[in-house]
């Protein structure tokens, strides 16, 4: 950043000249070079920017010949006139400095006699320094965000670097002025984001706003939120960060697009604690979710064929998260929509307050599942529900939980299909799939069943799926019979025939209870379809 008139008059080298502003416009002027002459007709050997030293020869000829010499460096766009009153010009006169203040041109009169030679050192010691500064800032900009282009960083993260090195509020907007990025310096996210695309259609297309993207294909802006920056400094980073993130956007071109990548960002944050509520509805409304509303975090998980090729089990996962974003619409309500490793997606949805939450959850559910299933490869899909909340930062915690409750919900095998399922509706079976994979509960299930399936296998039986169905009648005999196709003397003979190879009694409810959770078990283990 250049030193202005007003900065050089600061210097102590000046200020031991007893300087006095006695004419001319801005002091805020900056000065590229100090020159000192003595000739009257130095105009034509200026470039602009110089701010001009002299004892007074020039201007000791008279008013109108002071006034012709002003009016040149005027002309040539001098920062300023520095003047040393003594033989030559003992004082500056009331025309002169009128004069002055008609061209716009600073004009400091020195009362003291000043080594010139120690002026032009000091100020061109700092011009020096700050253009070795510029020529660093821009080096280091170049190389940050080569860095960041080599290593496919994340656009937030573009974003965050562009705020760090200009100390300022930096926003990436869309082309339908939703933020896709935020970083907030010196001031909350909320804050910035109050009232954004109100803010961001009145912005100018000047230094602090930056398209983003190709000429033709211009997708966004990134927005420099702050006073008081070096433009260009400014202009340098959010051009370079600008550059960047369209190569990202090239590089990382899939069908989820920005919009949804900011939605994941917003949700990760979230759920990792880095935002506080205010901040989080600030930026969440700015991603469209509705505001003056109760949310509910959800879990949609897929059971799909299994994918040899990546390419198509990214197809796959973009048209689930299509056919999600797609039944919301539907149902007429807005979420955070967020991918998860796999094939599920995290969701916190909004509700209106007015009314049940359950029925307007369950018809949007009702119109995702419709559009999930639609998609090819997927074979089944549950969604699983938290607890409905007032905060956003209580939901996003919730996350969790909503996709253990569906995960647990796909693996039951029931004809009963819901909507969205709730930790009460897969109670004893999501207890198990908590601890499934420890040791000693997978010997408890081989335990209490390995004699009945090393019997099934060796006599090509299959009394195992009679025993979970009588588990599951709460042993009704009556109703099993009828089930099987089978008359009830054989269903006794069957049963009889269980209770001897597992060396129990069906009619215990321990016995029962024991052999179902093993049953569950070994559900879980084996996965959907399976067992």
């Amino acid at each position: 950043m250049l030193l202005s008139v007003a900065d050089v008059l600061a210097m102590p080298v000046l200020r031991a000249g007893e300087p006095e502003v006695v004419g001319g416009g801005s002091l805020a002027r900056p000065v590229r070079w100090v020159h000192v002459s003595e000739v009257a007709d130095v105009a034509h050997l200026l470039v602009g920017g110089e701010l001009i030293l002299t004892t007074g020869q020039p201007m000791s000829h008279g008013d109108a010949a002071t006034t012709r010499y002003l009016t040149a460096l005027a002309g040539a766009g001098v920062s300023g006139l520095v003047v040393e009153l003594g033989d030559h010009v003992p004082e500056v006169s009331p025309a002169v400095g009128a004069t002055a203040d008609a061209l716009g041109l600073p004009l400091i009169a020195l009362h003291r006699v000043t080594r010139f030679v120690e002026i032009t050192e000091a100020v061109h010691r700092v011009i020096v320094a700050e253009q070795y500064a510029e020529v660093e800032f821009a080096r280091t900009v170049h190389e940050t965000f080569t860095e960041l282009s080599v290593r496919r960083a994340a656009l937030a993260e573009i974003v965050q670097t562009a705020a760090a090195m200009l100390d300022a509020s930096v926003v990436l907007e869309d082309l339908a002025h939703r933020v896709l990025a935020l970083s907030a310096r010196h001031a909350s996210a909320s804050a910035v984001l109050e009232n954004w695309e109100a803010t961001s259609r009145l912005l100018p297309d000047d230094w602090n706003a930056v398209a983003v993207g190709p000429h033709p294909q211009r997708w966004g802006r990134l927005i420099l939120r702050a006073d008081g920056v070096p433009t260009a400094r400014a202009r340098m980073v959010l051009e370079r960060a600008a550059q960047t993130l369209t190569l990202h956007r090239m590089i990382e071109r899939d069908r989820f697009g920005l919009h949804r990548q900011a939605q994941t960002g917003l949700i990760d944050d979230l759920v990792n604690g880095r935002l506080d509520e205010r901040d989080a509805l600030a930026r969440a409304a700015a991603l469209g979710l509705a505001r003056r509303a109760v949310y509910v975090p959800l879990a949609v998980e897929v059971a799909a064929a299994a994918e040899s090729d990546p390419l198509a089990g990214q197809r796959r996962t973009a048209g689930i998260v299509d056919a999600v974003t797609h039944g919301l619409g539907l149902a007429k309500v807005t979420a955070l929509v967020a991918t998860e490793p796999g094939d599920r997606v995290s969701l916190i949805v909004a509700l209106p307050r007015a009314g049940d939450p359950d029925e307007a959850l369950a018809a949007a559910c009702a119109a995702m599942l419709g559009e999930v299933r639609r998609v090819d490869g997927v074979r089944g899909v549950v969604i699983g529900a938290g607890a409905v909340s007032d905060t956003l930062l209580d939901t996003a915690h919730g996350l969790p939980h909503a996709a253990h409750v569906a995960e647990v919900a796909l693996s039951l095998r029931t004809s009963a299909s819901r909507p969205f399922y709730r930790s009460g509706d897969v109670r004893l079976r999501g207890l198990l799939s908590l601890i499934r994979a420890e040791p000693g509960v997978q010997r408890f299930a081989e335990t209490e069943l390995s004699a009945l399936l090393r019997y099934d296998i060796r006599h090509d039986a299959d009394l195992t799926r009679t025993l979970r169905q009588f588990l599951d009648l709460a042993g009704n005999k009556t109703e099993l019979a009828r089930r099987l196709g089978i008359s009830r003397p054989t269903l006794y003979e069957r049963l009889a025939r269980i209770a001897r190879i597992l060396e129990v009694d069906l009619d215990h409810g321990e016995s029962r209870t024991s052999l179902h959770t093993a049953l569950l078990i070994r559900d879980l283990t084996a996965g959907p379809g399976q067992g």
